[in-house]
């Protein structure tokens, strides 16, 4: 028998209307901010993960979907979304409008070759927002007041934010020195991984899930504590505007983010469980990932957040949830000669806005009735017999019981108007 690969995971329609509900949400509010909709490709060029994502983090190295095409080109599937955002951004020169380019993407499929775990599968879906050429704070703090409303919209609530500061190019390389004398001296007591990539990126021993490496870790020198004056202000001012914007937040000097892109602001939104606080989503700022991908110099900031693990979180909180749509009418035939009539009937309901059904099984009169109630429809109408030679049919309300006899040309007006003409 053929089986979904491991990993990955069926929508099927008594879920779909869900994520239908989801996305809505998602980009109403997005568009109520400027954010307009963009759409890229499932591969890229593996180079532009190593170059954006970095060759030392975890991604990279163990977790990407890659391979040689028929012209013998390294491609890999999209582990991320923010790299094909920035290729798109300046292969299509969209750096050259009046700025910040504000955008989004939506289910967009994400492809990581880790054990699957409890709302994170190796194919799934995030809805992912980015601002670019806003060097400002106000633009983090803007994705993060957005990520809230949206959640709270769904039905997520005892939210807060964890952010930290990384530093930029400025403060990183003295930082970098002594995170580097310090994981030197435990090196013994580090994976072999993390003691070849420390030279390179020290920053990602401190992104590393070994028990071992994460005792390391908690002692190692923190990076906020060596931020320039630029950075600090920055940081400073982003955490004013959170508090006037009423969103809780705490400094977690820990977080790092496991992208090689992220420059200053950081951050993650964290629900609170009955276990612990559990991180929905994360993102930050980016200010060389243009200028390193080949563009201008541009900076950026924004954020991915698992479409499937907010909506295993609503279920868990026991949220409630949009029931799934259902047809209004269903059409049924009396007779077989009746059937091109009902068929029609069905097409003119559809026209006016109705959504309605009719049988294409040819189902005697009982059982189309017993289908009808399966799909829980509102309205049964009955075609054929007496009442079709007056230009007629039947209408039975489904809630009630009740049958009335109206004209063909009154039926659509009727059920849009509730019931009533």
């Amino acid at each position: 028998m053929i089986q979904a690969p491991k990993g990955t995971k069926d929508i099927l329609p008594e879920d779909s209307y869900l994520w239908q509900w989801l996305e809505e949400i998602m980009r109403s509010e997005a568009l109520l901010a400027g954010y307009s909709e963009i759409r890229t490709p499932v591969f890229e060029h593996t180079e532009l993960f190593q170059r954006g994502v970095g060759d030392t983090t975890d991604i990279v190295q163990k977790e990407m979907y890659t391979f040689l095409d028929k012209g013998k080109r390294s491609i890999t599937l999209k582990p991320e979304g923010t790299a094909g955002v920035v290729r798109a951004l300046i292969e299509n020169r969209l750096y050259a409008n009046a700025q910040p380019t504000k955008v989004y993407y939506l289910n967009c499929p994400i492809f990581r070759y880790e054990n699957p775990q409890s709302g994170r599968l190796r194919e799934h879906h995030q809805f992912g927002m980015e601002c670019f050429g806003a060097p400002h704070p106000t633009a983090e703090a803007e994705l993060i007041v957005l990520l809230i409303n949206i959640l709270n919209k769904l039905g997520l609530s005892e939210l807060s934010v964890n952010i930290n500061s990384i530093g930029c190019k400025n403060c990183r390389p003295k930082y970098y020195e002594k995170l580097l004398e310090y994981l030197k001296a435990h090196s013994d007591e580090l994976c072999p991984l993390c003691n070849e990539r420390m030279e390179r990126n020290p920053l990602r021993v401190l992104d590393c899930k070994e028990e071992k490496c994460g005792r390391i870790a908690k002692n190692a020198p923190l990076i906020i504590d060596y931020l320039c004056d630029e950075c600090s202000e920055h940081f400073a001012f982003f955490k004013q505007l959170l508090e006037s914007s009423d969103v809780p937040f705490k400094v977690d000097p820990f977080i790092v983010r496991g992208l090689d892109y992220y420059t200053k602001t950081v951050f993650e939104i964290i629900m609170q469980t009955d276990r612990e606080g559990l991180a929905l989503c994360g993102g930050g700022r980016y200010d060389y990932l243009v200028e390193e991908l080949g563009g201008p110099d541009m900076c950026g900031v924004g954020f991915g957040l698992g479409m499937e693990r907010i909506l295993m979180e609503l279920k868990n909180k026991n949220v409630p949830l949009p029931e799934a749509p259902k047809p209004t009418v269903y059409v049924i035939n009396i007779s077989k000669e009746d059937l091109p009539s009902a068929f029609k009937i069905t097409r003119e309901l559809r026209n006016n806005g109705i959504s309605a059904d009719c049988d294409h099984l040819s189902r005697s009169m009982r059982a189309q009735f017993k289908f009808a109630n399966k799909l829980n429809v509102s309205y049964v109408l009955m075609v054929g017999g007496d009442e079709a030679e007056r230009g007629a049919a039947r209408l039975r309300d489904m809630a009630t019981g009740e049958e009335k006899e109206i004209l063909l040309s009154d039926i659509s007006e009727y059920i849009l108007n509730g019931g009533e003409k």
